[in-house]
């Protein structure tokens, strides 16, 4: 009997596609599979004030509930500056900016491996390369007329 596929790489990427839409700041990927025996994957993601960091807790919430997946467990103390969503194999970490470089997570964990958001969101990549101008359209408009003067 083969081992059941994890469906951990696929809430990783539903997280941070939620994360990006509601234009969470520097979100960033740790593998922390082979570090810790509670989780695999930490999601940290940066809110520019407490009604975003709010709007990005309500986002994830509508969204993990509509992928039924479980939460174990949420820490949202008001006007903290992080929020923890935890989904068991996937958690999430939200900051203020402050918070964030208070606490140091990615410095805790620094022996994780990190991945690429292109890599959990491949659509990522596309929106991250420049797009090609399309050429100049060369219409030949007419001469705007001169206003004129009144007489005096």
């Amino acid at each position: 009997m083969k081992p059941k596929k994890s469906a951990t790489p696929e809430l990783v990427s539903l997280c941070c596609r939620a994360l990006e839409d509601k234009k969470a700041g520097d979100v960033a990927v740790l593998d922390v599979s082979a570090q810790s025996s509670i989780t695999d994957y930490l999601i940290v993601a940066t809110a520019t004030s407490e009604p975003h960091l709010r709007a990005l807790r309500i986002e994830l919430e509508k969204v993990l509930d509509a992928a039924k997946v479980h939460l174990v467990g949420m820490d949202a103390i008001q006007e903290s500056g992080w929020v923890v969503i935890d989904a068991f194999d996937v958690m999430v970490h939200l900051f203020l900016a402050e918070a964030r470089e208070r606490y140091g997570l990615e410095r805790l964990w620094r022996d994780a491996v990190a991945l690429p958001l292109a890599k959990v969101l491949p659509s990522a990549a596309k929106a991250a390369r420049p797009k090609k101008k399309a050429p100049a359209k060369t219409t030949a408009k007419a001469p705007k007329k001169a206003a004129r003067r009144p007489r005096s």
